[in-house]
This record gives structure tokens, sequence and C-alpha cells, in this order.
């Protein structure tokens, strides 16, 4: 499933494109990819067609697209969901929902969404006011609201977020009984990271997953948390991670961030820090890795 990174490459790409655009025409050739909207809001296409898009909006691994019907276009990519934008009459394999939009400096071209495995999704949903009262998620280029949409609302800010509180996550995070790794990956928390990036952070940290969250040291959570955002970081300069042609930027381009894994998918091969071989074990019917020297479990 992309994480922050590849949704976020996802997110910039757009973003010019977007961004003052006005939606002419919607197609919808696949209806198990609106499953996420409510029809009670009316039809997709007609609720599209004709507005304009005010900016491209991110919180972890949801994207959004506020309208100036001052509702929002939602997307989730899933497992394999790509939002690609091409020349008018330019398709994709796999493509379920086809725009057409007019920029005012770009003129017309094509957004196609193309998602092989159909787990990701679009949906028309309304905005409402964050709790804390700053912009809902990450805007770059431009101003975001201080608003989401309601099918995001429970999802944690990221740590890329400029209003990420990392005092109150480090509090939370030592009431969790669970383990570090699965704090992590606990999207109410802390959004945006996946089993790819966990993995990584723990690493660069020297953090076994499996410490329980509440006997970890605010000092130890925040080691963790400084190597989650170095290692997005890292990823983001890098365009994502790709393992196939799932994940792809909105030019259907790869990401090159698999090649600077240095735990996850490395199972065998030495640590980069110490030279053991890094261990793949089983972890909430997923895998994880870590090096069993530089990572030991106390």
């Amino acid at each position: 499933m992309p994480e922050l990174p590849e949704v976020e490459v996802v997110r910039r790409g757009l973003e010019p494109a977007l961004t003052g655009a006005t939606i002419t025409s919607v197609d919808v050739r696949d209806e198990r990819s609106l499953r996420r909207h409510d029809s009670v809001r009316g039809s997709f296409a007609d609720g599209l067609t004709g507005r304009r898009i005010d900016s491209a909006v991110r919180r972890g691994k949801f994207l959004w697209f506020p309208l100036d019907s001052g509702e929002a276009l939602v997307t989730h990519l899933g497992m394999s969901g790509q939002v690609l934008l091409r020349e008018p009459g330019v398709d994709d394999r796999h493509t379920r929902i086809v725009f057409t939009i007019e920029h005012p400096r770009h003129g017309e071209l094509r957004v196609n969404f193309a998602d092989q495995r159909i787990f990701g999704g679009m949906a028309i949903d309304a905005l409402v006011p964050t709790e804390d009262g700053y912009a809902g998620g990450y805007a770059g280029m431009t101003t975001a609201l201080p608003t989401i949409p309601t099918q995001v609302a429970h999802i944690a800010r990221d740590i890329l977020d400029p209003a990420f509180d990392v005092p109150r996550v480090i509090d939370r995070i030592r009431l969790r009984r669970s383990v570090i790794k699965r704090a992590l990956l606990d999207q109410t928390l802390i959004s945006g990271i996946g089993n790819i990036y966990a993995d990584e952070a723990l690493w660069a940290a020297g953090v076994h997953g499996e410490q329980t969250a509440s006997r970890m040291s605010r000092t130890r959570i925040a080691a963790v948390l400084d190597a989650v955002a170095s290692v997005l970081d890292k990823a983001l300069a890098e365009g994502g991670t790709s393992f196939d042609a799932q994940y792809v930027n909105v030019n259907g381009e790869s990401g090159y961030f698999a090649h600077s894994l240095n735990a996850y998918g490395q199972a065998g091969r030495p640590c980069p820090r110490c030279g053991s071989p890094i261990v793949r074990a089983a972890f909430m019917n997923r895998s994880s890795h870590f090096c069993p020297v530089c990572q030991r479990r106390h």
C-alpha cells in the first residue's frame, strides 16, 4: 500500500495542474471505485462537473481536493490506486474514473484514476472544522483551510504536518500497552506510516519494534519519531518506494527509495551498520525486518 511519501509525491505532482482548474466532465467506468461515495450526496459525476478545484491537500495516506462548492473530492489509493495526469485522449490500463479538466494556464488536461485491485476509491465529502483549529493537512504551495473531510477526521496528523504536536504524540504513545511498531502503524496516533517506513525508522533509531511502548522513555520515543521524519524526508527526495509498476507518480514514473532500504526486504543481507544478517519475523499478519544486534529487544 502506498505510504505517506508515495501519496505526497502524487499530491505534489497534481497540485500545479489541478489548483484553479475546473472539472468539465467525469466518466465513471467502474462504480466499485465509488464505494466510499455516499449516494445521499447525489451523483458523483454531477456533483463534480463544473466545479473548480481550490487546492490539493494530504493528511497521512489520504488526499483531498477542496471544491468551490464547499465540499471536497476525497481520494484514497488503497493497495494499487494511481492518479495519473495525461494529455486529452490518453488512456491507462485499469482506469476506473476519468476527469477532464480545464486549467486557466495549462489548458485542457485529463486525470485518470487507475486501480488494478480496486481497493482504493474516490468520494465527494463534506468538510468539517478541525478539532485543533489548524489547517486540515499539508497543502504545499497553497494555504489549507482549518477543515477536513468527514472521512478523514479520525486520521491523526502525520509527522511532516506543520501542526504535528510531538510532545502530545509522545504522551499518547506512552499510554499504549502495545509494542512500539504497532503504535507507529496506528493511524489514529500518527498517520502515513506503513510497514516499510516503520521498519526503516526503527532500524535507524536502533529500536526493536516489539519493545512495549509504555516502557520506553520519552527520549527514546522522540528518537524514533526523529528517525521517522528523517526516513520520510529521504524517501520523498527519492520519489517514494517502488517495488513494481503500481507505485508511480502522476507521470507514471517510479520512485527510487527501494534502493536505499536498510532493513525492510533485506532479510539475510548484512546490516549496513554492524554487518549482522537482517532478520525477518512475523508481525501482525505481515513481516518485520530488523537487525538482531543493533536492535536488541530489552
